[in-house]
């Protein structure tokens, strides 16, 4: 259960960063309203694993630490900490309180990672967002709580920047999460509407966010209304009726072309594609992975996948802001030469047959391309855009749209699929581990079956290494996945984030609640 929601996450985790710039407005008590894709469900913390609920959350509630545009750890809930490789100790700040009064203390923040790493809590971000084996202590005396893992851990410090911390008399009741909030955020959720809307009220004693941020200017009130269309979300935003929402589709370009709408392109993470690499697939054989990618111009496709919005070349695998900074793409993934694609197939043994489909040792060579139809009109015409490719050289391609909801069965059940269109949004490369390393799918959630002994050897390394020369370990690891051609990623796509009458900033999909302005008029 844990794996198939994990595979999941490669999908749904993606989420835009970045979002409306923040800037001087004047005080305001009015409402900030923003839309959402679709609605978030519960909202329980420890439950939350889709960017659309991890988006609300951020409203009410707060991290140990965060992160700033070039991805330096700030304080956050914690105003310092002590780094050791499979542990971290954080000193909390004295003067945080919960939404309903009680004072935020190290045992919340304990209580809150055991919780998770509970196997009977069956949390979906245990492994993904709270490492394997994590658990806390407090010293509620001295102000500290330490996170230790049974290994060295690189990212230790890093992977608290996403953990949202519930405090007061939600950890004494976790049932009233499903529909409430109870945490140290600038505001608590005042009404629920599962499918049309969550109503937010400002906290105004907030004092303690990132910088000094307070709630003085915040609206007194913020509502994230339930817009899947983005057809009306454009109509809403332009007629002034919202003060913020994300577009990816057709109306995006309307939206841009529109005045007085303020215009952000936020990162909102790698469009790629991995070959199965099962023993009786053709993607086992490097030379045949080698010559299907370079038989694709990777940007044309990048750019058709795109719609030719806003997007840049793919430098990496994690969402921005990258606790690694660099390039572990460029140089490493093979460069487009179709007459190379077809003579290295040549030479790999897969001959012309009477069709003109390739057959080797009487096989055809036969591909099962796997997207998700809920992507977009982008992706169906890359995929597209792929097959017409590969037939040119004599591949047979059956196109297999599936829904997000079939996705993570396709992958890991049924493991019907040779290539597969699949964009990753994580926030560490130590999340991407389990699928790109370890027991293959159905027995784990290595869904591509890989098998590359330096990244494996790479990882390890880095895993016990914290810093920049951990980061410089993870950076070779990635690129030791481009040079096998484990996986190809094409583009790193944007989201326009667009405001009207208002400011904000997102950072990973995620509000930064404390710089919400209302600017007046639209």
């Amino acid at each position: 259960m844990r794996r198939a929601a994990a595979i999941a996450a490669l999908a749904l985790f993606t989420a835009a960063c970045g979002g409306g710039t923040p800037a001087a407005g004047p005080a305001s008590d009015g409402t900030f309203t923003y839309a959402l894709t679709a609605d978030p469900g519960g909202l329980d913390p420890a439950m939350g694993l889709m960017s659309v609920t991890n988006q609300v959350l951020s409203l009410a509630y707060d991290t140990l630490v965060g992160a700033d545009d070039s991805g330096r750890i700030i304080p956050g809930l914690a105003e310092k900490w002590d780094v050791r490789p499979e542990a971290v100790t954080f000193t909390l700040r004295k003067d945080v309180t919960c939404s309903d009064g009680s004072k935020l203390t190290p045992s919340d923040v304990a209580e809150n990672v055991n919780h998770i790493a509970d196997p009977a809590t069956k949390s979906p971000i245990y492994g993904v967002i709270v490492p394997a084996g994590m658990k806390a202590e407090a010293d509620d005396a001295a102000g500290t709580v330490t996170l230790k893992t049974p290994e060295p851990f690189g990212f230790i410090l890093e992977s608290s920047r996403i953990l949202f911390v519930a405090c007061g008399k939600g950890l004494k009741d976790r049932s009233m999460l499903t529909r409430g909030t109870s945490g140290s955020g600038p505001y608590v959720l005042s009404e629920a509407v599962p499918g049309d809307h969550y109503t937010f009220k400002v906290r105004r004693d907030y004092a303690w966010g990132a910088g000094g941020a307070t709630a003085k200017d915040l609206p007194a009130q913020v509502v994230l209304k339930v817009v899947p269309n983005e057809q009306t979300a454009a109509n809403l935003l332009l007629a002034g009726t919202l003060n913020g929402a994300q577009f990816n589709g057709p109306d995006r370009a309307r939206v841009e072309a529109a005045p007085g709408v303020a215009k952000e392109h936020p990162m909102s993470g790698n469009e790629q594609f991995f070959f199965h690499q099962g023993d009786d697939r053709p993607g086992k054989d490097l030379a045949v992975r080698k010559a299907l990618t370079q038989a694709l111009n990777l940007k044309e496709l990048g750019g058709i996948v795109t719609g030719g919005a806003v997007s840049k070349p793919a430098t990496g695998l994690v969402l921005e802001p990258r606790p690694c900074r660099g390039d572990s793409v460029t140089g490493h993934v093979p460069a487009f030469d179709a007459a190379a694609a077809a003579s290295a197939l040549d030479a790999a043994g897969w001959k012309a047959g009477t069709d003109g489909v390739r057959v080797k040792d009487g096989k055809r060579l036969t591909l099962r391309l796997l997207y998700s139809t809920t992507r977009g009109p982008g992706v169906q015409a890359g995929v597209e855009y792929m097959a017409a490719t590969w037939q040119k050289i004599g591949v047979e391609v059956k196109l297999n749209g599936v829904l997000d909801t079939k996705l993570a069965e396709s992958l890991n059940a049924t493991q019907d699929w040779d290539a597969i269109w699949l964009p990753i949004g994580v926030t560490l490369p130590s999340q991407l581990i389990g699928f790109l390393s370890g027991p293959a799918a159905p027995k784990g959630a290595n869904f591509a079956h890989l098998a590359n002994e330096r990244y494996d050897k790479l990882v390890a390394q880095a895993m016990g290494t914290p810093g920049e020369a951990g980061c410089a370990l993870w950076q070779q690891a990635e690129s030791a996945l481009f040079d096998n051609v484990d996986l190809v990623p094409v583009v790193e796509r944007t989201t326009l984030v667009a405001a009207k009458g208002a400011t904000f900033k997102t950072t990973a999909g995620l509000f930064d609640p404390a710089t919400i302005r209302l600017t007046g008029g639209h």
